[in-house]
């Protein structure tokens, strides 16, 4: 989640209409020669000894990671009521998830292989600092082992008003927050058009994305009974804010639905003073009107929706720049995978015309329908119109591959980001994701014991 590095200017200018919101998403249009890659992944800390979670604060605890960064690597702190909660440089942060998961939250890159050497080299420097602590990484969806009575906290005030609401909307929302890691990547779109093009087709896809990367089979320290338990925990947390927005398929949809949307969803928080106030289940329409309960009279600002835009989650999410959200964790390689299998579709327009093509004729129940199934069944998931999501990946990678062809963006060797995808060939031509393949070890090798992916999987 998104880490604010200010707090919010009580002079800053107000929101006076709707239509303000509107031209804040029409300011994300860039022209094509300025479109940039974001990659985003998070992952789970633990004390190699005994294989427990970071703590916050000790000799071995998210904080001395962070210390560790901040001295040895140039990184500015980020400080939230004193406690240091993130990092940034070079128009990248590292924040900190609820339950102490480190998020590194790349910046905007012009090819796969800058994003890839930019994951690599972040990976590199936590190893420099974690190995002397005793402290490693690992790459999965879902926490395998820890209960989340075991799992910390960590000192960020939005998380316990989080916390608190997540237990009025659904049943696993603190699952969602303190157990689960994601990759996300960041796009950009040209225009309006673009912009409702490249969500239709990437939130249709968003269930093949879930397959192609699931990477949660476990929990409690043994099988949980899906693929991607990530996934499962999406389906039950927050259903005004997640989800797979039918109305992006709708006649008329463009920025200013969005807006519409983003104002009913309920709020979280607003900032000011430096604290988070609790505003919890309130309406942005009422704080638009200065009708807001716990600052009556006063409207917000342009930050102040952008807060709000940082506290919904569906499949795909809009900002002045789009967010594919429907995948786990996973090692370094299929970090790199996920941007590729993303760029090489929404930056090649013919490519992307192509996956339309194959999913245009889905209805909104058939969509929701593949969302569901997918956390158990992964790329045998029954696709509509006959065939499984097997098959669907093969040819949706054909048209990735094709998109990063096109690009023709060469690394210093030579090659291009075609490369990136043959992890994805090979899990596509096998049916056999990640997790099936850990799965298979624990009831192989591993002898039923689920420890053995501290070693295995660790960064």
């Amino acid at each position: 989640m998104t880490t604010p590095t200010s707090d919010i200017d009580e002079n800053a200018a107000r929101i006076g209409s709707k239509s303000e919101m509107v031209e804040y998403f029409e300011q994300g249009c860039k022209p094509k020669a300025d479109w940039r890659i974001g990659t985003e992944h998070e992952k789970f800390g633990f004390i190699r000894n005994g294989l427990k979670p970071l703590p916050y604060e000790g000799d071995a605890s998210v904080k001395a990671m962070l210390e560790g960064l901040r001295d040895k690597f140039n990184w500015e702190p980020i400080l939230e009521g004193g406690h240091l909660i993130g990092l940034k440089r070079n128009g990248a942060s590292v924040s900190l998830e609820p339950g102490g998961q480190f998020e590194l939250s790349g910046a905007p890159l012009e090819t796969i292989h800058g994003t890839c050497n930019e994951v690599g080299q972040h990976l590199n420097e936590v190893r420099e600092i974690a190995d002397p602590l005793d402290i490693a990484f690992l790459g999965l969806g879902a926490s395998p082992l820890w209960s989340l009575k075991d799992t910390p906290i960590m000192p960020k005030g939005r998380y316990a008003i989080m916390m608190d609401y997540m237990d009025k909307v659904g049943r696993l929302g603190r699952q969602m927050m303190f157990r689960t890691c994601t990759v996300q990547a960041n796009f950009d779109y040209g225009s309006e058009a673009d912009m409702r093009k490249k969500f239709r087709v990437s939130l249709a896809l968003q269930p093949l994305g879930t397959a192609l990367f699931a990477n949660s089979p476990f929990l409690d320290g043994r099988p949980n009974g899906f693929l991607s338990y990530r996934s499962h925990i999406w389906t039950d947390t927050d259903p005004d804010r997640s989800g797979m927005l039918p109305f992006v398929f709708e006649g008329g949809f463009g920025f200013e639905r969005y807006v519409d949307y983003a104002l009913d969803v309920p709020m979280y928080f607003v900032r000011r003073g430096g604290k988070y106030l609790d505003a919890s289940g309130l309406s942005f329409r009422d704080f638009l009107e200065g009708k807001l309960s716990i600052l009556p009279g006063e409207k917000p600002a342009m930050a102040d929706f952008e807060d709000h835009l940082s506290t919904i989650f569906p499949e795909v999410r809009l900002k002045q720049f789009m967010e594919m959200r429907g995948s786990d964790a996973g090692p370094w390689s299929m970090l790199c995978a996920f941007s590729a299998f993303w760029t090489g579709l929404l930056y090649c327009e013919d490519c992307m015309d192509g996956a339309w093509d194959l999913v245009k004729h889905w209805t909104a129940g058939e969509r929701e329908a593949m969302r569901q199934a997918v956390r158990t069944l992964g790329l045998k998931t029954p696709v509509p119109g006959g065939g499984t999501l097997q098959d669907l990946a093969k040819q949706v990678l054909a048209l990735s591959r094709q998109g990063l062809k096109n690009r023709a963006k060469l690394s210093v060797a030579g090659d291009d980001e075609t490369g990136y995808l043959s992890e994805l060939d090979e899990i596509a031509a096998s049916g056999k994701t990640l997790a099936d393949r850990l799965l298979e070890r624990y009831h192989g090798p591993w002898g039923g014991d689920v420890r053995p992916v501290f070693e295995e999987e660790a960064y």
